[in-house]
């Protein structure tokens, strides 16, 4: 690859992680974005030492030394990981058309940022792709002999998307109660089952335990019972029957696994995944179509 320039807006979201942030951060440095976003909330007034845990957090990005603009979004209040995520973006997509996003807990790999920026722009104006990820969860399984595959799943430790997605995000998940009445998450999720009896045909429906779990996610969300804004976000692509972008190898490790996370308290199976860069020039597929095996795994893998 030759000497790379990243053109394409950087977010970062932080919070109250100096040790994350930090590592996250050098990252970031190396790639020396022309633009950079910071999206921090507030502290929780019931969290002893929160408050200067976010001040030291918030130094860290002061630490920026190369030609770049950066723009500020900071909280006085605590908004909750779900709408600070939320209302920082919609920030973000009335600023600039497309952004590369990351978290404070998120470490990329040198080869992300190249991957985002080339992807972004030739995806640009092609409504059917709507992000592009940094994460591989395949653990070894070689989907595709390309650079990268096209999924239903969007995965967000590390990612990118333009305005034009954006403009679909609704916090509060309206169509929800619709597409739950209606019984349109057969129709994204289910399939048809043919069966011969008795000389005839008979279709069953089968996939019904990812309906009720996807039921069971986006019920609570709705409710307000699970504070996020991811839940939202893979909810508002699929009812746009959107397709996501993801590498053929990983690309970003969670480091954000443990005692002081939100929604990942204990050790898992994806945190601390090791990365692997990507060869270029990328090697782009003829066609886009979903591969539908790797999102049987990750069904079965990550959402069961």
């Amino acid at each position: 690859m030759s000497e790379f320039n990243l053109m394409t807006p950087v977010v970062f979201i932080i919070f109250n992680r100096p040790d994350t942030t930090q590592q996250v951060f050098e990252e970031i440095r190396k790639a020396r974005p022309k633009k950079l976003f910071i999206i921090a909330d507030g502290h929780r007034p019931d969290k002893p030492g929160e408050a200067e845990s976010c001040i030291a957090v918030r130094a860290i990005v002061e630490g920026v030394d190369w030609d770049c603009e950066v723009l500020k979004n900071y909280s006085d209040v605590n908004l909750g990981c779900g709408k600070r995520v939320a209302t920082g973006l919609d920030w973000v997509f009335n600023t600039v058309e497309e952004a590369i996003i990351l978290e404070d807990d998120c470490i990329p790999h040198p080869t992300f940022f190249p991957f985002c920026q080339e992807l972004l722009e030739k995806y640009r104006h092609d409504g059917r792709v709507l992000t592009i990820s940094g994460n591989n969860f395949q653990f070894g399984h070689q989907r595709t002999d390309c650079s990268y595959y096209f999924s239903r799943y969007d995965h967000i430790w590390g990612w990118a998307t333009w305005r034009r997605m954006w403009k679909y995000y609704d916090f509060r998940m309206k169509l929800w109660p619709e597409v739950r009445d209606s019984r349109w998450l057969f129709d994204i999720f289910g399939s048809i089952q043919v069966e011969s009896q008795q000389g005839k045909q008979c279709f069953k429906p089968y996939g019904v335990s990812t309906i009720e779990y996807w039921h069971e996610i986006f019920e609570d969300t709705y409710a307000g019972k699970i504070d996020t804004w991811d839940y939202q976000l893979l909810f508002a692509c699929l009812v746009q029957n959107g397709l996501h972008i993801l590498p053929n190898t990983n690309l970003v490790s969670n480091i954000g696994f443990g005692q002081h996370a939100t929604h990942t308290p204990g050790l898992c199976k994806f945190a601390n995944m090791s990365v692997t860069g990507l060869e270029f020039p990328l090697k782009h597929p003829a066609f886009v179509i979903r591969d539908a095996w790797a999102d049987e795994y990750t069904q079965v893998n990550n959402f069961s």
